[in-house]
């Protein structure tokens, strides 16, 4: 029995940043096998969650064609992912959202109810996915923020701490009760945040 019906989790794929590091291209817009990187992210989240839309903050038209609500930020100058939390929290119409960025096409197929077992088992307001690191001081948790499932009720919240102008992500869920989930395959959370990264993500 799933902890948390998939028809009560409202998915949003974060496509809304700068894509400084892209060279200022639209990030979830650029080829990966054929397909846009959003693309990629909305079909691997779309049998995790009963609801999905996308928060983009140009090319607007090229995400509406995915065939899923696009919402731009509700907060201008591309604020970061918090302002995407927002403008999904502010369209949800389910008890919970889930965040995924648009350049990490290989993230887990069972994210969300992983997830969602751990907000219910540990009474949380927030899950966030982890992975094991490598450090020089040994294996170290490191915490993946922008996979995150929450409940709806932290519009408020979010509302409160962003209008107050800030921005870290850390510093909001900390406000609240949250869950760290580990997640063993740290590859499956590589992001394409450059060039060169989206080439290392293509099959050799």
């Amino acid at each position: 029995m799933a902890a948390i019906a998939l028809d009560d989790i409202t998915g949003v794929i974060l496509a809304g940043g700068r894509g400084s590091r892209m060279g200022g291209v639209d990030k979830g817009l650029q080829n990966h096998l054929g397909l846009p990187l959003a693309m990629h992210a909305l079909l691997r989240l779309q049998p995790q969650v009963g609801h999905l839309m996308i928060n983009a903050n140009r090319n607007l038209g090229a995400y509406e064609a995915m065939g899923v609500p696009v919402w731009p930020d509700a907060i201008a100058d591309y604020p970061g992912p918090l302002a995407g939390f927002l403008a999904g929290l502010e369209r949800c119409e389910t008890p919970y959202l889930v965040t995924v960025p648009c350049d990490t096409p290989n993230f887990p197929t069972d994210l969300v109810a992983r997830l969602a077992d751990a907000l219910v088992a540990e009474d949380a307001e927030i899950a966030m996915a982890a992975t094991v690191e490598e450090g020089p001081d040994g294996r170290q948790i490191q915490v993946q923020p922008v996979f995150c499932l929450m409940r709806a009720t932290l519009m408020e919240s979010l509302v409160a701490f962003t209008h107050g102008g800030q921005r870290k992500i850390d510093r909001w869920t900390g406000q609240h009760r949250c869950a760290t989930v580990v997640f063993d395959d740290a590859g499956a959370f590589f992001n394409a945040n450059t060039p060169d990264e989206l080439q290392r993500l293509q099959p050799r």
